[in-house]
């Protein structure tokens, strides 16, 4: 099934981070403190993806330092707390020598749309805004937070075969 033969051009996979790795939603305690909940699915295709020599980040406008923690235990680079994803992916790209043309950006909400279109792929959970999903090239059959990533290894893949 090479359905999503395009994948075997990516060289880098940008993840926005709630909504993609996570379902978008946050827990508040008492004092403020926030908490997400991840999926181990996610970090088994992340873990695999760096196996087949694709790179990877998450760019994040939040600074929550629970996605530095997660980030940094899946050996996964991250950007956070940027005001601008568009510049921050062409410097990313620019700093690793990669073409936007070999790039994928995985997003899921409006503030992903202006980085997204300035990459040749764009990804989405199956809950992408409307306007979101309309701009992508893949589009997983999960949701947010429900093993997107594996979703995306497990394509990644299919079209190597």
């Amino acid at each position: 099934m090479k359905q999503f033969s395009f994948l075997n051009n990516v060289e880098l996979l940008i993840y926005d981070c709630d909504g993609v790795l996570t379902n978008n939603k946050v827990i508040v305690d008492e004092c403020g403190k926030e908490y997400v909940v991840f999926s181990r699915a996610d970090g088994y295709g992340i873990s695999r993806i760096h196996e087949m020599g694709i790179k990877q980040v998450v760019i994040s406008t939040e600074s929550n330092p629970v996605v530095i923690q997660r980030c940094n235990k899946l050996k996964l680079a991250v950007l956070n707390n940027v005001s601008d994803k568009s510049i921050a992916v062409k410097e990313y790209c620019k700093s690793l020598d990669i073409d936007l043309k070999n790039v994928m950006f995985v997003g899921n909400d409006l503030n992903d749309l202006n980085a997204m279109n300035i990459v040749e792929y764009r990804g989405c959970p199956a809950d992408a805004e409307p306007e979101v999903l309309s701009e992508c090239n893949w589009i997983s059959l999960k949701n947010g937070g429900d093993g997107v990533i594996r979703d995306l290894y497990r394509n990644i893949c299919e079209s190597r075969m």
